[in-house]
């Protein structure tokens, strides 16, 4: 029998929003996400840009009554719970850690959430005009050994504890966006660590971002579901059958195409590209989908970044319905948006001054319509 309860909805949430000090001494001071939002422009007739935020504002996340609002919209849409961004470095380095150190220590918001380590390094991109680029490395994500995989699971441990954390079947729910770098031996530790603090094991979630990777490998190392980032040309199923060589055609074809129509060469159109985000391999227990409301790279690389047009609350609604019947039969009815807040990537759901709170109700009608079916 389907499962009559409501899905779980979990958003990625982003801890950017205010200036931090490695941000000082990389970008100037007083740089955060709003300065590459603020100053977008659009590259080409009809592209929305620059993106204006609506009931929030160029909101600075360490006021508390902005996560309290963030919270309200969230709930209003049915987001059952965020995904902070955890960013971990090796020896103990962190950043951005103070918004969520915070929602730890005070207990607010009230709302559920879980940890996605960001597990991986941060570079400064220069894109040259041939589509190339050049990366200047800001931070390396280091693995150092034991005693920092301890002092990892110390800090996570706090977390797990929190009754806000979200569980499934009583294991710590913990996404990794880089599953592949990852020792084996952090995640047997993370696993057994977690047992033996009580709970009945670590619900590891991978990111998988490239059809080179497969679930199967992910699952013999130890993690418990998948997550498919599908975006752009990665997602063409045809072109995948063609292993490296079809995406190389894929990308010299988008470039030629590009280059004829004065568009950005990564460009695709929502309208005809959300049905690829949902396949038959979403409908496996362990795989979760995702929600993907829109996304626009280009206020971070300019030409050279991916974006999705036509990316309009109507289209999202059929998305989302696609994705919540992906869910319908499984025990654990989980759905990853991505994200709430992603601003410089054109991928939030926070009301913008275009549409307002239209993404917030396309996803509210979708749960509405499709309890109503169940």
């Amino acid at each position: 029998m389907p499962n009559k309860n409501l899905p779980r909805i979990i958003a990625f949430y982003l801890p950017q929003f205010h200036p931090f000090k490695e941000n000082d001494e990389w970008w100037g001071k007083g740089f955060t996400e709003w300065t590459n939002v603020g100053k977008a422009k659009p590259l080409f007739k009809g592209h929305y840009q620059p993106r204006v935020p609506a009931d929030l504002g160029y909101y600075d996340l360490r006021l508390p009554s902005v996560r309290e609002e963030q919270v309200k919209l969230a709930k209003e849409a049915g987001v059952t719970a965020f995904c902070y961004w955890h960013y971990w470095f090796g020896n103990g380095k962190r950043l951005m850690e103070n918004i969520f150190n915070e929602v730890l220590t005070t207990g607010k918001p009230d709302f559920p959430f879980c940890l996605g380590w960001a597990n991986h390094s941060w570079y400064a991109k220069n894109w040259n005009s041939d589509g190339t680029s050049t990366n200047k490395l800001l931070i390396e994500q280091t693995y150092p050994g034991l005693e920092d995989e301890k002092m990892h699971f110390q800090f996570l441990l706090q977390a797990f504890k929190d009754s806000r954390y979200i569980k499934i079947d009583n294991k710590p729910f913990l996404y990794i966006f880089d599953p592949i770098n990852i020792p084996d031996e952090y995640i047997k530790n993370l696993k057994k660590w977690t047992k033996e603090a009580g709970f009945q094991g670590l619900y590891l979630v991978a990111n998988i971002s490239h059809p080179s990777i497969k679930k199967e490998s992910l699952f013999n190392r130890g993690f418990d579901a998948v997550n498919y980032q599908r975006l752009n040309g990665s997602s063409n199923r045809i072109i995948n059958k063609m292993g490296r060589t079809g995406r190389g055609i894929y990308k010299i074809i988008s470039t030629i195409k590009g280059f004829i129509l004065h568009r950005p060469p990564r460009m695709v159109n929502y309208k005809y590209f959300y049905h690829t985000l949902i396949t038959e391999e979403e409908k496996n227990e362990n795989v979760i989908p995702t929600l993907l409301p829109q996304w626009d790279h280009t206020p971070r690389s300019g030409w050279n970044g991916s974006l999705i047009v036509n990316s309009t609350p109507q289209y999202f609604y059929k998305q989302a319905m696609e994705a919540l019947h992906a869910i319908k039969n499984k025990k654990e009815q989980i759905l990853l948006l991505k994200s709430w807040n992603e601003w410089g990537e054109g991928n939030y759901m926070e009301p913008d001054l275009k549409y307002g709170k239209g993404f917030i109700n396309a996803l509210k009608n979708a749960i509405n319509d499709y309890m109503a079916d169940k």
